[in-house]
């Protein structure tokens, strides 16, 4: 049978009960993308001719998710085996292994799954076992030599089958040439009532083939998602991962267990990223980026050998130039900061094209926002804007313009002009002492 005709059964009509939670069971993200996502990336990568979903009643989100791969429906969710029925026909005449999948084991690798197609043999199954020290929950695999004789499900299992630590995976090789006439003898005569895809090697057996097992030593990859303790075990598996991808890709992080990562956030080498940054989606940083402690990215792209943080937050939409220089407790939305540009310390920047060589001081804002609409602020080359400057938007600040520390300005600036709005001083002699005089003999009176 050829290994190149590979159709995979993903099973995900989960309703994600366990998890309090009104979304599919593998809609919920890991690292800012649905758990499905990640398990159809990998069956992509298996070179599959042929990808059938089963979703449940009313998961149009998850259709989309998975689009323009095909679903079916399981309208009653009576076990894997049900599942697997209704999946039948949108397999008609294929004839060569197909591949079934849990949907909520996300993390299985490719080279597993590769073993697991390749030890099926011509007219078998083969299973995905793994070796647990706490099988408790899962399907005893019982073999016999090195071909297995049947699973039995934790609730059917006797006291000395559950100390079998060989343990199914949900995940199965199996003829597609055999699999529908296999599928329809599957009963339901079980503590559950239900209909089990692991009656498939007692069945497969009265025919006389053969089901092999392959194990896995990387317990990780197997394991399934059921509460919200379990996702947040597969969220820290997953984030070690791309760690990992990254450390060995040239990127220096400080700590890296305090480093979160977005499944498409995009590093070059020589980045160094201090403790507690996270990174939502659409993040690039370029080569020689310094992300220091405690910010917060999303949606930003910061050019080569910039420098952001500590305590920085870039919001969508935002494009730092290089060896420009984000420091501490500043915000930027949706702005475009030119090269060597400096923003150091307690500012506001939205909506906004600032030019080369800028200095927008301490305290600094844009102001784009008049309550309905937002505008935009245009900031040239070589600006000085001092601290606690407000910049009332539309405005623009035309190339080496000054503006005086403490200014709200409201009319555009002409290049290389000062441009000072305040009010003037007013100094009243003595009157602080009077002040406090007064407030002391108040005081005095009130005294009983």
């Amino acid at each position: 049978m050829s290994k190149q005709n590979l159709a995979v059964v993903i099973l995900a009509a989960g309703k994600g009960t366990r998890m309090k939670s009104g979304s599919p069971k593998v809609m919920h993200e890991l690292a800012g993308r649905p758990m499905i996502g990640w398990l159809l990336d990998t069956v992509q990568e298996l070179g599959a001719k042929k990808i059938v979903v089963v979703i449940g009643p009313g998961m149009p989100e998850l259709a989309a998710a998975v689009a323009p791969h095909q679903t079916v429906i399981q309208k009653e969710r009576n076990g894997t085996g049900g599942a697997l029925k209704i999946a039948l026909p949108a397999l008609k005449n294929h004839k060569g292994d197909v591949l079934v999948l849990l949907g909520d084991t996300p993390l299985l690798g490719v080279k597993t799954l590769k073993s697991l197609v390749a030890a099926r043999g011509d007219d078998g199954i083969a299973v995905l076992g793994a070796e647990l020290p706490d099988p408790t929950g899962y399907g005893r695999l019982i073999v016999k030599g090195d071909t297995l004789q049947q699973i039995v499900e934790e609730k059917d299992a006797s006291a000395k089958e559950k100390q079998v630590a060989l343990v199914s995976t949900g995940a199965f090789c199996i003829d597609g040439a055999k699999l529908e006439s296999w599928v329809k003898k599957i009963g339901n005569k079980n503590a559950a009532g239900e209909y089990y895809l692991t009656d498939l090697p007692e069945i497969a057996a009265k025919d006389k083939a053969v089901t092999r097992v392959v194990v896995t030593k990387n317990i990780e990859e197997i394991r399934g998602c059921n509460s919200r303790v379990d996702l947040a075990a597969l969220e820290a598996t997953l984030q070690n991962r791309l760690r990992e991808k990254f450390l060995t890709s040239g990127v220096s992080m400080i700590d890296p267990s305090t480093v979160y990562l977005h499944f498409d956030t995009k590093i070059a080498s020589d980045v160094l990223i201090e403790p507690g940054v996270f990174f939502g989606p659409g993040v690039e940083l370029g080569e020689g980026v310094h992300i220091k402690a405690y910010s917060h990215i999303e949606g930003a792209k910061i050019g080569k050998g910039a420098t952001v943080g500590p305590f920085a937050r870039l919001r969508p939409g935002t494009d730092i130039g290089a060896e420009a220089r984000i420091g501490n407790f500043v915000e930027i939305k949706k702005s475009k900061i030119g090269k060597r540009s400096k923003i150091s310390h307690l500012g506001y920047v939205g909506d906004t094209i600032m030019g080369d060589d800028t200095n927008f001081g301490c305290g600094a804002i844009t102001v784009n926002y008049d309550g309905f609409d937002k505008h935009q602020t245009v900031i040239g080359k070589g600006v000085m804007v001092g601290s606690n400057v407000s910049l009332i938007a539309p405005l623009e600040v035309k190339d080496g313009a000054f503006i005086a520390a403490g200014s709200t300005i409201t009319d555009d600036v002409p290049a290389d002009a000062l441009s000072i709005s305040r009010e003037d001083t007013q100094i009243r002699e003595g009157w602080a002492k009077e002040f406090r005089q007064r407030k002391q003999a108040a005081q005095k009176k009130k005294k009983p």
